[in-house]
């Protein structure tokens, strides 16, 4: 029954993001298909407005609710009665239409059976039946779900199996090629804190191509500065903040670095869409990110930005996380093309479907737009990217920067598989001097880094490799010697067994 409350749970609160269609009578029955156990629960949903009377009026309540002791009713309130947040119906007014929603909608009808109804990705059927629940006094799932139209709903349990599966899958063959992979040296220097040897600032800066200033987080070597300069770019709805305790084992070794505020997909603008005030990130933001980069190397070389500091913006090194990671690699010269978005966006059971696949085919009808490479560019980290749908690899050969990517063998949101080890492989990165270092036990968020953390964060050290080897900088390591890796041994180059 634990097991049983935790599927139903989750489907009731999906079922709020995932039913939609056109203006019909209000949807009736909820039929929750359970292949494994040979059995269904169907729940009658005109029934009644409380948790007895939806029980008293769906048999196959009543019978759960003996097996559960009488446990079943608190588990109704909580997750057909309980009010709606105040943002829901802001966060879809302000999202209807927006490619993100369209796309993250399209995923959900996988798992969901709306009868007679075709799905409405837009978003349009859900902001209308929200604001009908909301009139007749009923702002919860409950309420919510009998505004939405057809008679009855399903949800085939299965499904969630398969794509848990899938995930699964696309995990393991990082974790196999991490497991029988020498891992990286270590040099216990770079594992020792560090000594606060650089300034912070954060300074506005005005850009040529967005209405709003860019909020740019500085770290500046106090002394030993190698004059070499380093951006480092935040994913989707996060901020330098985030990555600050990369920049600062970069700064220790003599970098500045510049560390942006994305203002289209930030922290703040993830604020905004939930309280309404602002969609989710459109495909422009693929082109914009990019030019707040360039934008940022034009400050510096033209004494806006950092006057004095005498830095060479003529060969720098970007570093990205996510989204961010994306963004490295258009200015280090990939170009973006539809052929993948237009092939398997629409294919909900492609073998290598990921969750990342959402934000990927959201960008489809801004691609042609989003060849912004930056020759300054020299050297760059892409840190769990989402690329696969992106990129064919076709230009890795004569890409002006070298590349290495990172990727954390239990990412579930960016699965190694895919989004790393399948690029790298099919299109022999390696010979083209790219790289591949997998990270064993790390997920999509663990890789980040904050300010003044005990001790310096896990993956700065083959960062600061990296580019110490491609900007041709003296340093205490490079990528090539070797001495990146952790104590715990989880740092694999992997380039080579692909």
């Amino acid at each position: 029954m634990a097991r049983l409350r935790t599927h139903l749970a989750a489907l009731g609160v999906g079922l709020s993001l995932a039913l939609t269609g056109g203006p019909a009578s209000a949807l009736e029955r909820l039929v929750l298909r359970l292949p494994f156990l040979e059995t269904q629960v169907t729940i009658n949903l005109s029934g009644g407005q409380s948790a007895e009377e939806l029980i008293q009026a769906s048999p196959d309540l009543q019978d759960l609710q003996l097996a559960s002791g009488g446990k079943l009713m608190d588990f109704l309130r909580q997750v057909f009665l309980t009010p709606l947040p105040l943002e829901t119906k802001a966060l879809l007014a302000g999202s209807t239409g927006q490619p993100l929603l369209e796309q993250a909608l399209h995923a959900a009808t996988q798992l969901v059976e709306l009868e007679d109804f075709e799905p409405d990705v837009s978003g349009r059927m859900l902001t209308d039946a929200l604001l009908r629940s909301e009139r007749r006094g009923q702002p919860n799932i409950l309420g919510f779900l009998r505004e939405l139209p057809g008679e009855q709903a399903s949800i085939d349990l299965s499904r969630l199996v398969e794509v848990a599966n899938r995930l699964k899958t696309n995990l393991e063959n990082g974790v196999a090629l991490a497991n029988s992979t020498e891992a990286a040296s270590v040099t216990a220097g770079m594992r020792v804190p560090l000594r606060s040897s650089w300034s912070r600032e954060v300074v506005q800066v005005s850009v040529p191509h967005r209405p709003q200033t860019l909020r740019v987080l500085i770290l500046q070597p106090a002394s030993s500065a190698n004059g070499r300069l380093v951006v480092i770019s935040h994913g989707l709805w996060d901020d330098p903040e985030s990555f600050e305790g990369w920049g600062e084992v970069l700064a220790a070794h003599g970098y500045t670095v510049l560390m942006p505020d994305h203002p289209g997909s930030d922290f703040n603008q993830q604020k905004a869409m939930l309280a309404g005030a602002a969609p989710p990130p459109g495909p422009e933001e693929l082109r914009l990110r990019p030019l707040d980069v360039s934008a940022l190397l034009d400050g510096v070389s033209t004494g806006r930005l950092l006057a004095g500091a005498k830095l060479n913006t003529n060969a720098v090194a970007v570093v990205g996380h996510s989204w961010g990671g994306t963004t490295s690699l258009q200015l280090a010269g990939g170009v973006p093309t539809d052929s993948r978005l237009k092939s398997r966006c629409n294919d909900l059971k492609h073998p290598e479907r990921n969750i990342s696949w959402v934000l990927q085919c959201s960008w489809l009808s801004g691609i042609n737009q989003a060849a912004v490479s930056d020759p300054r560019v020299k050297a760059v980290v892409a840190v769990s990217p989402p690329l696969r749908l992106l990129f064919d690899g076709s230009r890795l050969e004569t890409l002006p920067a070298k590349v290495l990517l990172i990727s954390g063998t239990r990412d579930w949101v960016v699965p190694s598989g895919p989004e790393a080890i399948a690029p790298m492989r099919d299109n022999k990165a390696a010979q083209w001097g790219h790289r591949l270092v997998l990270v064993q036990g790390a997920d999509h968020f663990s890789l980040r880094s904050f300010r003044d953390e005990a001790s310096p964060a896990r993956v700065a050290p083959v960062i600061l490799g990296w580019i110490n080897e491609q900007l041709e900088v003296d340093g205490v390591i490079t990528f090539s010697k070797g001495g990146w890796g952790d104590e715990q041994g989880s740092l694999v180059d992997v380039s080579d067994r692909l």
